[in-house]
């Protein structure tokens, strides 16, 4: 059974951890943590294609690396499928990440899913890729990335 707090810890790990206003929430089912980071005063769109969805930013559609960018953080609660287009979208506008797996795209136990999805972050370019564990039951790993810093001109 999910922690139904799972949504509420993941946001408070987001917002004490980055200060972006503007976030993708991928695979993001009905909302709930497009609520809960609302709440917390980021703006947020979630992307999926449920068609009952709370009243939140909702894009009815599959979120692809083609997506126009207008984040400053590209996240995931249990994005299924979806996690490593989070990861490469992410690699791709230089943002950074933060997904918390459930299941492998390609049937690999959890360990080594974890373990490929934080070397195809590395790989990607991010400078900086950890684990964090969220203190609620069921699947609560979360990855994070950050890009190596951009710069100056």
């Amino acid at each position: 059974m999910a922690d139904k707090r799972r949504f509420d810890l993941f946001a408070d790990f987001i917002v004490s951890r980055f200060v972006a206003p503007r976030v993708f929430d991928v695979a993001g089912g009905q909302g709930r943590l497009n609520e809960a980071l609302t709440r917390r005063g980021r703006a947020v769109t979630t992307f999926d294609l449920r068609h009952k969805h709370l009243p939140v930013t909702y894009a009815q559609r599959p979120f692809t690396l083609e997506e126009p960018c207008d984040a400053e953080l590209v996240v995931g609660m249990h994005p299924d499928g979806a996690t490593r287009i989070i990861i490469e979208y992410a690699a791709r506008h230089g943002l950074p990440f933060a997904v918390v797996p459930c299941c492998s795209d390609n049937g690999m136990p959890y360990n080594p899913w974890m373990r490929h999805l934080a070397e195809l972050a590395r790989t990607a370019g991010f400078a900086m890729v950890e684990e964090v564990q969220l203190s609620m039951d069921g699947r609560a790993r979360v990855l994070v990335g950050e890009p190596a810093p951009v710069a100056p001109r």
